[in-house]
């Protein structure tokens, strides 16, 4: 890493990405044939090369190089800029998000399984939580390129982050048979092309091109029963997968709108077997093929075959008679990308299988979670009269961080849904949900190996209790891990309020270490609801420490769904807004004896996870003073950590 390093001056993020976009070179444009000229400011260092072709060729050196900008790639991304690193994020769409972009518009769901989980808190928190909370706020109208934007500006807020839209990986440049020395990438709509060099790297693409042109060991398809002993594979293994989706999505108007579909749309003459049409608004995750193909290869012929069954289906609804209430409605939006399920998974030291998944294991290298159902489909898809799907309900499960980095090139993180498990396993893995908290795990272990000079697996053996304690401090959640951070002072503080609610949420609960409800027990302050506001939550230490940083965790509402969806089914049960439990208005004060000092007031919050920063101040305790909730009657706060 150093020796990289060492060979090049560093450019700013910003100057590079209008050097980048426009060929212009420190003040001057590059034309002069087999140019060479190295800029430098303070950042991520960058040769360019224009050679007299219609070719500009970028060299740029950095920390981390994470190709895919999905929900998984945007979250590593983010971890690893807000843990130190510089960042190149290369995406190969011109939008944010995957599958949940407006290019495929599915909505995201995870552990909660649709808000049906009511024995816990199981929505995803860490950074997936603040995007899911600022999204409800800022888009209201619930519109699928706002979310793009929002995506893009929570990247762009990232000033570790060089964002490469637009751009594919096309192959890598091997230091030896296990270490990737660079990646290689180019971006045809400006006739660019880069060459990527890193200590660290991160597959986050779905498909997983950078691992698999670096060599990284993989599986396609359904293993055998008898391999891992798993009852929900089948008996032969195979390489079948579960196909791709393309969605569409309707609009009611106030008159009859007619609808004639092309020549080539599929001709389905009456309902389908076992795919039941409720509402037209939004659909059909159902419409799936292309899982007894190549998914990677046939990926346009999949997508030919999806847009057609797509309009075969609508012609279905508004043409066939069976469906009378349809008159109004007309196609406002119809998919153009495929949203893909399944197709490469890395190998990693460990491969996640269905008996982990069925008893909720937690493994002590747990670096996420995950909690939605083991859910496979046919790969016939939509051509089969089989059910769209076999889903079988589980508990909460960790992934160990041995299924997040490959078994054979060494400096290879991954996540998303091309992580280390069985096909059975993966039915359950791969929503993007748990593909975010993934990927903030990839990126924060990333960070750590740039910190500490090392492998992934090396980090995995000696650097576990770090990466977790990381995790928990980033608001990620790790099932059975709790805070141990030794340099949390509030750890050792005497915790008190103005009031509590008398179930087991009193003020202790704010300095135990877990951040959200497990099971029964609730791990938050909860005043009393009779009691009014401003209520306070007050942290006294055993003698006066040096405060400078103060980490709030409010409560926002766990245990219910919240995703940005176009379904209106989906959406119904939500609180699209801040959420109600939140605290909204408040005042952080640093004590000194019988003095107090407002550090930090905040208006109109909506985040669950707040942290504040500040000149050094001798402290001898800190108050939170709430003044207003989102609606909630009462204050609640899960945790509040403090450091010198």
């Amino acid at each position: 890493m150093s020796d990289l390093q060492s060979q090049k001056s560093p450019v700013a993020r910003r100057e590079f990405i209008k050097l980048a976009g426009t060929g212009l070179l420190a003040g001057g444009v590059v034309s002069v044939s087999h140019a060479v000229e190295t800029v430098s400011s303070q950042e991520t260092a960058m040769t360019v090369r224009k050679s007299g072709g219609l070719v500009t060729s970028y060299e740029m050196e950095t920390d981390i190089v994470i190709v895919g900008g999905g929900m998984a790639g945007v979250c590593a991304a983010i971890a690893a800029a807000r843990n130190g690193a510089r960042v190149v994020l290369v995406q190969d769409r011109p939008v944010l998000g995957g599958n949940a972009s407006s290019e495929v518009r599915m909505h995201i769901v995870g552990a909660d399984r649709h808000g049906g989980r009511k024995d816990t808190d199981s929505r995803e928190s860490g950074i997936l939580e603040e995007i899911r909370l600022e999204t409800a706020v800022w888009n209201p109208q619930r519109s699928a390129s706002v979310f793009d934007i929002l995506l893009l500006d929570w990247v762009r807020q990232e000033p570790n982050i060089t964002l490469l839209l637009n751009t594919f990986c096309d192959g890598v440049v091997m230091k030896n048979e296990h270490e990737i020395h660079a990646v290689l990438a180019s971006r045809p709509s400006t006739e660019d092309a880069f060459t990527l060099r890193a200590p660290l790297f991160i597959d986050c693409s779905g498909d997983g091109r950078l691992g698999a042109e670096a060599g990284a060991e993989y599986r396609v398809g359904r293993e055998a029963q008898s391999e891992f002993g798993e009852s929900m594979a089948p008996p032969v293994a195979d390489r079948k997968t579960m196909g791709s989706s393309i969605l569409f999505i309707g609009r009611k108007y106030d008159r009859p709108m007619p609808f004639k579909p092309p020549a080539w749309a599929h001709k389905f003459t009456g309902p389908l077997p076992h795919r039941g049409i409720g509402s037209y608004e939004y659909g059909f995750w159902w419409n799936e093929w292309g899982g007894e193909l190549d998914i990677i290869k046939d990926n346009e012929r999949i997508r030919d075959e999806l847009l057609a069954t797509a309009l075969g289906i609508w012609d279905l609804i508004k043409n066939s008679g069976h469906y009378k209430d349809s008159e109004n409605w007309a196609l406002e939006w119809v998919g153009a990308v495929p949203g893909k399920r399944e197709s490469r998974r890395f190998i990693g030291d460990y491969i996640l299988r269905e008996q982990d998944v069925k008893n909720g294991e937690v493994f002590e290298d747990g670096v996420a979670y995950g909690g939605w159902p083991i859910d496979l489909h046919p790969p016939a898809g939509i051509h089969t009269e089989e059910p769209p799907a076999v889903s079988v309900n589980t508990p909460m499960y960790n992934i160990p961080f041995r299924c997040v980095y490959s078994r054979n090139i060494a400096n290879l993180l991954f996540a998303g849904r091309n992580i280390s498990t069985s096909h059975v396993a993966f039915g359950s893995t791969r929503v993007m949900g748990t593909c975010a908290v993934l990927g903030q795990a990839a990126g924060t272990a990333a960070a750590l190996c740039v910190k500490h000079q090392c492998a992934p697996r090396e980090l995995g053996k000696e650097g576990i209790q770090e990466l977790q304690q990381q995790l928990l401090k980033d608001d990620a959640y790790i099932i059975g891990v709790t805070n141990s951070d030794p340099h949390d002072l509030a750890r050792k503080a005497a915790a008190s309020a103005s009031s509590a609610m008398p179930d087991g949420r009193g003020a202790e609960n704010v300095i135990n270490g877990i951040h959200r409800g497990v099971g029964p027990r609730a791990n938050r302050w909860s005043s009393d609801p009779n009691a009014g506001m401003p209520q306070w939550l007050r942290l006294d230490f055993q003698a006066a420490q040096k405060i400078r940083e103060v980490h709030l965790v409010f409560d926002t509402g766990l245990n219910r769904q919240l995703t940005l969806t176009h379904s209106e089914s989906a959406h119904r049960y939500q609180v699209w807004g801040p959420q109600t439990e939140t605290v909204k208005d408040y005042e952080l004060q640093v004590l000194h004896g019988e003095s107090a000092e407002t550090v930090a007031k905040v208006e109109g919050n909506y985040q669950r996870k707040r942290v504040h920063r500040f000149d050094a101040r001798e402290a001898t305790g800190l108050r939170l003073v709430i003044h207003a909730t989102n609606g909630a009657a009462s204050a609640h706060v899960f945790e509040i950590r403090a450091y010198g």
